[in-house]
């Protein structure tokens, strides 16, 4: 930390949501190193034990000057357009949703989950896609199939209000050490109505040997 901090002296940690559920506390930021450039979307889990923070995963990617969809990749574009989680009393419910849909759509590559759960229009934040249904079922078809020995393991999923997580280790092929990814869904009257996600390829070595999940 001192190390950033005396090379990047006008480094931002702009926080734009935050969810929590149990001792799990997700932050979803825009980190800018250098003012004037993008930096990078970095979303951080926290993992409290005695009132102090025991554990942390992140995953970061940096931020694209466009996008498929023209969507950055933090604004929030469905109605109510807020940051902050809504509809606390219906977490269980939304987390149960987006399990379900997650694990027939990424673990079990069913595409039609995708007309069972998603509203058709809704809205992607995810750089390489189109926004709605058809691009999504367009852009995961294509993925499955140039993969088709890829496997998703979810590895925790936390759950605020219509806000949804879900943390996975992706592995195209037996032997890829796969990508960390971070999917966070946006749930509106029993569909996802928005998804945000930040993708960071496995390093082959770590520093500290604990490894990304």
């Amino acid at each position: 930390a001192t190390s950033i901090h005396q090379q990047f002296p006008d480094a931002r940690y702009n926080v734009k949501r935050a969810i929590s559920e149990g001792d799990l506390v997700l932050l979803h930021s825009n980190v800018v190193l250098v003012p004037g450039t993008k930096g990078a979307a970095v979303i951080d889990i926290f993992r409290f034990q005695g009132g102090r923070i025991a554990e942390h995963w992140d995953v970061i990617q940096n931020v694209p000057d466009t996008t498929a969809s023209g969507n950055d990749m933090f604004s929030t574009l469905s109605s109510p357009r807020v940051s902050q989680p809504l509809d606390h009393r219906l977490t269980q419910a939304n987390q149960a949703l987006v399990t379900k849909a997650f694990d027939e759509l990424m673990v079990h590559k069913d595409l039609t989950a995708l007309d069972r759960y998603w509203d058709p229009g809704y809205l992607q934040h995810n750089p390489q896609m189109q926004s709605g249904v058809p691009a999504a079922k367009a852009g995961l078809g294509g993925y499955f199939a140039s993969v088709p020995q890829l496997t998703v393991t979810p590895k925790r999923i936390i759950a605020e209000g219509d806000l949804v997580a879900v943390h996975s280790h992706y592995v195209n092929y037996p032997g890829d050490r796969g990508a960390a990814i971070l999917d966070l869904f946006r749930v509106r009257n029993g569909k996802i109505v928005e998804h945000w996600d930040i993708i960071q390829s496995v390093p082959e070595t770590s520093a500290n040997g604990n490894g990304m999940f």
